[in-house]
């Protein structure tokens, strides 16, 4: 394992070509998200975009990438994301921008999500995928990921709304009072939404990324 392992996490946009509005979109949306981000010191560098419908960033708090994954779907829609994750060294200094950057862990990453374009992880269609220099741990965070996207292919629109507004405010009470509906209506939509489901997921992959290289 090298001295200092990073997670680089690189997404991009599906189906983007659809999308006349991308460029603003995203980039509207990743600044948002990328001060929020630092500003918990979830990463490193903000949130840039290195091609048209593809952006990267990198950090060395390697168990939040589960909560940085889930963050960035809800806060990114109605976009669809891939994101493929490496973990392992970053060559140079951590500094922007972070096309610049390279090393194991931008390579690992490309991997991953290329591996996510080449459907040739699993026989079902995935979102998310891991590479690292453990195998096992490569093997076993992809299977709990392949599970998890099947059920993120799952969620309506107005589901992902309800789940980004319970983040922010973590409540019944208060998610319905901002969006204007009662609170059986958030428990409803916060369940057939599989968020239980996916805040397990949070859990499950921090605590195996922590047992793995922390």
């Amino acid at each position: 394992m090298p001295s200092k392992t990073y997670a680089v996490l690189i997404a991009d946009v599906m189906q983007s070509r659809a999308r006349k509005d991308l460029r603003g979109l995203l980039g509207k949306r990743l600044a948002a998200i990328s001060r929020r981000h630092l500003h918990r010191k979830l990463i490193q560098l903000p949130y840039s975009v290195t091609a048209g419908d593809e952006f990267q960033s990198v950090t060395r708090d390697l168990a939040a990438i589960p909560a940085i994954i889930l963050d960035l779907r809800a806060a990114l829609r109605p976009l669809s994301l891939r994101i493929g994750v490496g973990f392992g060294g970053v060559s140079g200094r951590i500094q922007p921008p972070v096309n610049r950057l390279g090393g194991e862990a931008f390579q690992f990453a490309r991997n991953a999500i290329e591996s996510i374009k080449a459907g040739n992880l699993f026989k079902f269609d995935v979102l998310t995928a891991v590479v690292s220099r453990h195998d096992q741990f490569n093997r076993t965070i992809n299977l709990i990921y392949g599970l998890h996207d099947t059920l993120v292919l799952r969620i309506t629109a107005r589901q992902w709304e309800t789940i980004e507004e319970f983040f922010d405010r973590p409540t019944l009470e208060r998610t319905a009072r901002r969006l204007g509906v009662d609170d059986s209506t958030i428990s409803r939509n916060l369940k057939r939404g599989y968020y239980w489901q996916l805040s397990e997921t949070v859990k499950v992959a921090r605590a195996l990324i922590q047992n793995t290289f922390c």
